[in-house]
């Protein structure tokens, strides 16, 4: 397979490409062919499943020169699903069609989500290099410096405050813009800046908070706006704790238009007869508001709250954009980048910040499957 490899290396980019593409489309070829006669009955196609399971994943780890315990302990895995899915309860066959159907979702999962998560857990108690063991040491540092603690507050806040406010603004724009003339065009506007990029919306945001030494031009808006009036420049970055809180104004900014377009298709499916009884029995617009629209769309609000949160985790380009992480600034994501030449540290931030986001991940789930037993 290396061989191989190098010599495909070797030739020139415009004979790769075809190369690879036709390697691709033999591998699917042939596990849609697996798949398709799967199911069917009789020894020839009892012996081709069986070659599949066995055989297939035997030669494939030669080819690719892995040592031969680990050759062995493939075809053993791949014996024991076969008799599985000989005696699987649909009929032979059935769960070597399902694993196919999944396999490529399922690989690409191990590889991009699921072993980095479990190198990562295990790094975290590692050393800078990732060569030696040192228990709690990198969590100790991170928990036992003031300025780490502070980072990880910082997420806190943000998770409390980006998502509330992104919400609550989103929601209320929803609500008023469904009944305003020009509405697309309304909603348009806010919606814009999630077409711009965390680093796009944090540029722009830097000129709205530059400051200059007071007597120099202003080029910031904000502290234009503040000379113009007669005030003095505040160099609003540098500002702790407060600053943090203008860096929260960025991702509410960004944030609040999808949380309108959600909040404003979900007003629009609640039952007109909902809301014309509720105005017959003598509430105001408040009151069917609150008792009629807002429980309609719960569903609806806890995924933008959910959504919002997990992007309020793992915030990064702002911070790192607007002041690196300097003034008392910094999250959990960009101190992952800030360690990474201490990989054990870095890892540890990772760890926290993943214990983070899980709850949150888990309440989600766990609303969703209430609403599918409601339905």
């Amino acid at each position: 397979m290396s061989a191989f490899l190098k010599w495909l290396a070797d030739l020139s980019p415009f004979a790769q490409i075809p190369l690879v593409i036709l390697a691709f489309l033999f591998v699917i070829a042939a596990v849609l062919f697996f798949i398709e006669i799967a199911p069917r009955s009789g020894t020839k196609y009892t012996v081709i499943r069986l070659v599949v399971c066995v055989v297939a994943p035997t030669a494939l780890f030669l080819i690719l020169g892995s040592v031969w315990w680990a050759a062995i302990l493939a075809a053993l895995l791949g014996a024991a699903f076969f008799l599985l899915d000989y005696r699987a309860k649909a009929g032979s066959g059935y769960l070597f069609q399902l694993i196919g159907f999944l396999s490529p979702a399922m690989f690409l999962l191990a590889i991009g989500l699921v072993y980095p998560t479990i190198a990562t857990f295990f790094k975290s108690f590692m050393n800078a290099r990732g060569n030696r063991f040192v228990g709690f040491e990198n969590f100790i540092f991170v928990f036992g410096q003031e300025g780490n603690r502070v980072t990880i507050l910082n997420t806190i806040i943000w998770v409390l405050v980006v998502p509330a406010f992104s919400t609550i603004v989103g929601l209320g724009y929803a609500v008023f813009a469904d009944k305003a003339r020009g509405e697309k065009v309304l909603k348009a506007l806010v919606f814009m800046p999630m077409a711009i990029s965390f680093v796009g919306a944090s540029i722009i945001w830097k000129f709205v908070y530059d400051a200059n030494g007071a007597g120099q031009p202003q080029i910031g808006i904000l502290n234009g706006i503040i000379v113009a009036l007669g005030g003095q420049p505040i160099d609003f970055i540098a500002e702790a704790p407060w600053n943090n809180l203008f860096l929260m104004i960025i991702l509410i900014w960004v944030q609040t238009g999808f949380a309108m377009v959600i909040l404003s298709a979900a007003i629009k499916g609640v039952p007109t007869e909902q809301i014309e009884a509720a105005q017959l029995d003598g509430t105001n617009a408040w009151e069917r508001f609150i008792n009629v629209t807002v429980p309609g769309i719960r569903s609806s609000i806890i995924v933008v709250l959910t959504t919002i949160s997990i992007a309020s985790l793992k915030v990064f380009d702002i911070v790192q954009t607007m002041t690196g992480g300097a003034n008392g600034t910094n999250v959990l994501a960009n101190a992952v980048y800030a360690q990474k030449l201490e990989e054990g540290r870095s890892s540890a931030f990772a760890v926290i910040l993943f214990l983070l986001v899980l709850p949150i991940i888990i309440y989600n789930v766990r609303q969703m499957r209430l609403q599918k037993e409601i339905r």
